[in-house]
């Protein structure tokens, strides 16, 4: 990171007004993100190590995808001890630097809360097996699916018994019903906030609670909405996940937790997430990750999600291909303008602020699932390993002679000072979005005295503007142009105006 690049005076105090509305909060996948030890693989002190970029670039938070002891059958989501940290990304003592360092600057920290399901090897499957969801067998009571693909049920070899897995069947799922599983999980919730954690991003929420009966999923009379594996796609999951019963599970959370904010991942479309929304703070936009790069698709997933309430925008995680990749790298600086000016909560992945792209296949396979492409490592400067590792890289960085954090801090018309520029900007901006008419291929929005017009076509398009606004930011300099009444605006470029 290039030195004497220091935040606004301010912005601390600001970031510390706003939580969790308004926050932008930066995901950090650990293994990926910086090695401190020459390992290959990202730890703890190399997070914090990066402090003080996370703190120039403005971000209110971090989030922590899991650190907690695990086998690594799902890369930390098969969690074999949820109060221990994995070895590998270091001890007690390096979270707690860790969470205190972000704290001195002004940056909360977010864990991610793996409760729908632990590791078969956590010591709970064995000694507690009432705390898990089983069937006698010898075949499947009904005909769910696993998100990973097959039956959702597989043999104990021990009991000769099935036990329900939603994932991979490394991840046998809790039975959320059983009231002593309950307060287990709000003991390890009250454990980490009492560590100093600022909140908690829960994932599978949908998952937790399931069909009392185990009734089969019925056919499904439309595609679900959002992508998944075909054999899946065929159900109509309203027993197998998406429980209307799920205040058992989240009531116990949302007490736990008191004042500290719960995000969840709420793998549904938007409009069915409102229940969820009872207990949790924000829930994923996934409506908006997961739409077209075409203006009406984005616009009406922008505007289902905003009804909603409560959504936490996002376009990209470590489960799903990043921005470049699926909106094309000519989209990467309108997407960001997007996804930071539509208010509310937004999470931002490491690496998209450098405009990074996935990798290809690692060879061999690390995740099975595939996902190998949008995890690879940070990108810190040019060299081979991109400065994420003096070791060898458990993956292989992208492209860090060509997209780097160094080089793209030094250069004022970066993608990675675009992000920064709008992170300022975003605090200056307020209201709702409300979608304006304008040409074909084209999204505008205003939020208050503030206007946003993003151009996805490939041609430049006129936009009309209010008497008086004034652009504060375009994407790239020279990307629009004052016209009679209005701007123009180039081909995937986009500009904020403001009136007065």
């Amino acid at each position: 990171m290039a030195r004497g690049l220091e935040p606004a005076a301010s912005a601390a105090a600001a970031r510390s007004a706003r939580w969790p509305g308004g926050a932008v909060v930066y995901e950090i996948y650990p293994r990926s993100f910086q090695d401190g030890d020459g390992d290959g693989i990202g730890d703890l002190p190399g997070i914090r190590s990066r402090l003080p970029y996370l703190e120039w670039l403005g971000v209110d938070a971090i989030w922590l995808a899991p650190i907690y002891a695990s086998p690594l059958a799902d890369y930390g989501y098969d969690v074999s001890d949820h109060r221990a940290i994995a070895p590998e990304y270091g001890t007690d003592r390096d979270f707690d630097l860790l969470v205190a360092d972000a704290h001195d600057r002004g940056i909360r920290v977010v864990l991610d809360l793996v409760v729908s399901h632990t590791s078969i090897e956590h010591p709970w499957f064995r000694e507690r097996p009432d705390f898990y969801v089983w069937a006698d067998g010898p075949e499947p009571p009904n005909n769910w699916l696993a998100s990973f693909g097959g039956p959702a049920w597989s043999p104990d070899p021990v009991s000769g018994r099935l036990y329900l897995h939603s994932f991979y069947p490394e991840q046998p799922d809790l039975d959320w019903r059983n009231p002593e599983v309950r307060a287990a999980m709000a003991g390890v919730v009250r454990h980490w906030v009492g560590r100093g954690v600022d909140g908690f991003r829960i994932d599978a929420v949908d998952r937790m609670v399931k069909d009392a009966g185990l009734r089969d999923d019925p056919p499904a009379e439309a595609p679900f909405p959002l992508p998944m594996p075909e054999e899946l796609r065929k159900l109509d999951l309203i027993h197998s996940r998406d429980s209307p019963e799920i205040a058992l599970a989240l009531a116990t959370l949302r007490e736990a937790a008191g004042d500290v904010p719960l995000i969840g991942e709420v793998y549904l479309p938007v409009a069915r997430i409102l229940p969820y929304l009872e207990y949790l703070d924000a829930a994923f936009a996934f409506d908006l990750l997961h739409a077209d790069w075409d203006a009406e698709h984005l616009a009406a997933a922008i505007e289902r999600s905003s009804a909603a309430g409560g959504v936490a925008w996002v376009t990209s995680n470590h489960d799903f291909p990043r921005v470049a990749t699926r909106w094309g790298e000519e989209n990467t600086r309108a997407a960001a303008v997007l996804l930071l000016t539509l208010g509310d909560t937004a999470f931002l992945y490491q690496g998209e602020e450098l405009g990074m792209v996935d990798g290809g296949p690692a060879d061999p396979p690390r995740d099975r699932f595939g996902r190998d492409g949008c995890r690879r490592p940070m990108q810190w400067d040019g060299s081979h390993a991109g400065g994420f590792t003096a070791g060898d890289p458990w993956l292989a960085p992208v492209d860090p002679e060509s997209r780097n954090a160094d080089s793209e801090a030094a250069d004022e018309g970066s993608v990675l000072n675009l992000f920064r520029r709008l992170i300022e900007l975003r605090r200056e901006i307020d209201g709702a979005p409300v979608r304006v008419s304008s040409p074909a291929n084209t999204l505008v929005f205003d939020r208050g005295r503030h206007r946003v017009a993003i151009n996805l076509g490939d041609g430049p398009a006129t936009v009309a503007l209010p008497e008086g606004a004034t652009v504060v930011l375009e994407t790239a300099a020279g990307a629009a142009r004052a016209v009679t009444d209005g701007v123009e605006i180039d081909g995937h470029a986009a500009v904020v105006t403001r009136i007065g």
